[in-house]
């Protein structure tokens, strides 16, 4: 069967053909830029890639497009939009209604709607995907897989804030998580590798544009460094992380600004972006190793925090197996996995430099023999773990 995987995001579409059960990767690409001039759209079968550059102007001209590649280009095995029966969607925020996958119907949608709020970058993104989805694909079944599902498992002493009882009973304040689904491929995927008794407490690492951290007790999330929105925790590409909320109330009452004006100062102006003027780590590195100091100190920052987590969290789950590099940084940014395990021989973190700067697209281990903990590099495959669960409910 057919799987097609999408992931809509605020400019960007991802998307990926995958055949089910064989979990085979029939074709990916993605549109990028949309609503700018120089908007891409990009298809790749095995080691062949085709690109098409152009203003696209919004995500419904954006999935039409990526749908008719399918359909017309050599590359494809595609010949009909019924071969496609399943389509799967990411969806940042469940909230506590949706734990698990779910079939999408005209109640899923609405709360999709109903909690944008909580994430304004990514939620109406998704649901725009999941509309023109059922617009160009009547006949197949949609399919909603939440970021937030993993980390219900997440307990009361964890997931509560400090605050009267009444903003949890009536208005559901609370941290849910998020990136759930690369928490739980590369949670799974070490366990696999590492063996069960190997592996029942780890740490996993998400680092891209956006990172978040999660601490893994037998398979289950038990904590977790994003909350009641995907804002705070780690220092992002353009999202501040962690900050005391004294300086919220001072930028408001003393500084005049807005509530929307710190909502976007916070979402969209701070992390490296705010601290170097680059919101890429690739060009923030290259800055750094040219005598940037303000992006030698920004590296350092970031890695600090990640640190300090991996503290937390090792106190959290009363002991340390493993702890897991993935996504787009995590996965190729060597300085980065440096910086984080340096000094950090106390916690038996010891990583093999050498072994570090090996490049792969498999699994692999980072550490020194001498280290306690392991280290693992794990490539995350989001897609993949869509087009599983929805599989599974489909079924």
């Amino acid at each position: 069967m057919y799987v097609l995987v999408i992931n809509s995001g605020s400019s960007s579409i991802k998307y990926q053909l995958i055949d089910m059960p064989s979990e085979q990767l029939l074709c990916k690409g993605m549109v990028d830029r949309i609503g700018l001039s120089n908007s891409t759209l990009s298809l790749k079968v095995g080691n062949e890639e085709k690109r098409i550059e152009g203003e696209i102007k919004n995500h419904e001209e954006g999935l039409s497009q990526i749908i008719t590649l399918l359909l017309e280009d050599e590359l494809t095995t595609v010949s009909n939009k019924d071969d496609i029966k399943l389509i799967g969607h990411r969806v940042v925020h469940g909230g506590i209604k949706f734990s698990k996958t779910t079939l999408i119907n005209a109640e899923v949608k609405k709360a999709i709607k109903d909690l944008s709020a909580l994430a304004p970058l990514h939620n109406p993104a998704n649901l725009t995907g999941i509309e023109v989805a059922e617009e160009l694909f009547p006949n197949a079944k949609q399919v909603a897989v939440f970021d937030t599902a993993f980390h219900q498992t997440i307990p009361e002493i964890a997931y509560k804030y400090a605050i009267p009882n009444r903003f949890l009973d009536e208005n559901n304040i609370r941290l849910y998580g998020f990136h759930g689904t690369s928490h739980k491929y590369v949670s799974e995927k070490a366990i696999a590798f590492l063996g069960k008794h190997k592996s029942e407490n780890i740490i996993t690492i998400h680092l891209g544009n956006g990172c978040s951290m999660t601490a893994v007790k037998n398979g289950k999330s038990i904590d977790h460094s994003l909350g009641f929105g995907p804002m705070n925790g780690l220092i992002m590409g353009t999202r501040s992380g962690d900050i005391d909320q004294s300086v919220l109330l001072y930028l408001q009452t003393t500084l005049g600004m807005s509530v929307n004006e710190v909502n976007t100062l916070l979402q969209k102006q701070s992390g490296m972006l705010g601290l170097t003027g680059y919101s890429d780590l690739r060009e923030i590195q290259q800055q750094a190793n040219a005598g940037n100091d303000v992006c030698k100190l920004a590296l350092l920052m970031s890695a600090y925090r990640i640190k300090k987590y991996i503290g937390a969290y090792a106190a959290a789950l009363n002991g340390l197996d493993a702890i897991v590099f993935t996504a787009g940084i995590g996965e190729n940014s060597a300085k980065m996995r440096s910086l984080v395990c340096e000094s950090m021989d106390f916690m038996g973190i010891q990583i093999d430099e050498q072994l570090n700067k090996t490049r792969s697209e498999h699994t692999r281990s980072i550490k020194k023999l001498t280290s306690k903990v392991e280290i693992l590099v794990i490539p995350t495959n989001e897609e993949l773990e869509i087009a599983k669960q929805s599989y599974i409910i489909f079924k």
